[in-house]
């Protein structure tokens, strides 16, 4: 760490090495870096041609942008459902309450 609290961590994504500053723990900054790393990768393996860093960079960020909106989206379905549930409960309670 240096004097901002910043972590500073070396790390390897596609052949590059990059030094990353954060205030995550180095073990997170490393695990994010792979996971970009192989996403990358995978991309790179299932194209047929022979493309530039730049555009598997670019396919990659696509990839990983769709996984945060779905995640996002399930999140929000899984709450509406949560709330739709407490509502209903929360009508049955009032329901038997109102019955004593």
């Amino acid at each position: 760490m240096n004097k901002s609290g910043d972590t500073l961590v070396r790390v390897t994504i596609f052949g590059q090495e990059y030094m990353i500053r954060g205030k995550a723990e180095p073990e997170y900054i490393e695990r994010v870096a792979k996971y970009v790393n192989d996403k990358m990768e995978e991309i790179e393996n299932s194209v047929t041609s022979s493309h530039s860093a730049l555009k598997i960079a670019i396919l990659a960020a696509m990839n990983i942008t769709d996984e945060l909106f779905s995640a996002r989206r399930e999140t929000e379905d899984g709450l509406k459902d949560i709330c739709r549930r407490s509502e209903i409960l929360i009508k049955e309670i009032d329901r038997v309450i109102e019955e004593k």
